[in-house]
């Protein structure tokens, strides 16, 4: 089934270009199904970027799936043209009153500083606590789950010596779980992070489960409140040039940069990657939308507690 997206979000053209079908806002309202809501707080600094990979992932599943934007008022995007933020976002205040089947929170570069020192972080919170109460799923990603697990269950992070930065093996702890279901045994997710949560840390509050975990990147995957709410370090949903990008921008910035680990054709940046995440990205994200969004959220929206 399509995606529901906003009339000319750019998204809409590339994923087309993919052969992946989306239909906008005004073909959407001509058909008799009741879509899930998804809503998408995206902040990352590329905006554009982070959409489509979101989308592209949620596109993978024969449900119809309608996604809005919001964000946060404390904080302007400087990499994101203002008319699009205008065009296709909205701000948490206008949107607390309604109830989602998912949502996702995104990562953000605010990692090295410590939480109560980011600049929005009293807004996030409150959206965090929000997210309870009117949101049957939710899935942190990567700083927003160090956020979350740390708000709601007093995790700390940790920073790394060396950037965890490249594409690392992982393995499950629960295969009956059913955000695993067609999972491989050994499975490959990229990391661009410097600073980690400690699996020590998470097996000592009952209220968390570990589900999954890297012998090299630690702590991958860690569910609360029966899959209403999953945390995920790495950054599944990464296009196979996103990681290329990062290190060539810190190249050109002179900054200090590994080579991403396991991601280049012979570990040789001219080769280009090779891509071995894409699978397990498209199962987990349709595991989760039919798992722990469709299936237990309520045909009345508004029945969400």
């Amino acid at each position: 089934m399509p995606l529901n997206l906003p009339d000319k979000l750019p998204a809409i053209e590339l994923l087309k270009e993919e052969n992946i079908f989306v239909i906008d806002t005004s073909r959407a309202t001509q058909q008799d199904i009741r879509p899930l809501r998804i809503i998408i707080l995206n902040l990352m600094p590329l905006k554009i970027t982070t959409e489509t990979d979101l989308i592209r992932l949620l596109s993978n599943t024969p449900l119809q799936v309608e996604v809005e934007f919001m964000k946060i008022k404390s904080h302007t995007s400087k990499n994101t043209p203002i008319e699009h933020m205008q065009a296709f976002y909205t701000d948490f205040e206008k949107m607390r009153d309604g109830k989602y089947d998912g949502m996702i929170i995104t990562g953000a570069p605010v990692e090295q500083m410590d939480f109560e020192e980011v600049n929005y972080w009293d807004e996030i919170t409150e959206i965090f606590d929000w997210a309870r109460t009117h949101v049957t799923s939710t899935l942190y990603i990567c700083w927003a789950a160090q956020a979350g697990l740390y708000h709601h269950y007093g995790i700390p992070k940790y920073p790394l010596e060396q950037k965890m930065f490249g594409i690392f093996e992982h393995h499950v702890l629960n295969p009956l779980h059913p955000i695993f279901r067609g999972f491989d045994d050994r499975f490959y997710v990229p990391h661009s992070r410097h600073t980690e949560i400690r699996r020590d840390d998470i097996l000592k509050v009952p209220e968390l489960t570990l589900l999954s975990e890297s012998d090299e990147a630690g702590v991958y995957m860690v569910v609360a409140r029966g899959g209403r709410e999953f945390f995920v370090t790495g950054h599944s949903e990464y296009s196979p040039l996103t990681l290329d990008g990062e290190y060539r921008r810190d190249l050109a910035k002179g900054l200090k940069i590994e080579v991403p680990r396991n991601y280049y054709l012979d570990n040789d940046p001219d080769k280009g990657p090779l891509v071995r995440w894409r699978a397990h990205a498209n199962l987990l994200f349709s595991n989760w939308l039919n798992y722990f969004v469709y299936q237990e959220t309520p045909y009345n929206i508004e029945e969400i507690e």
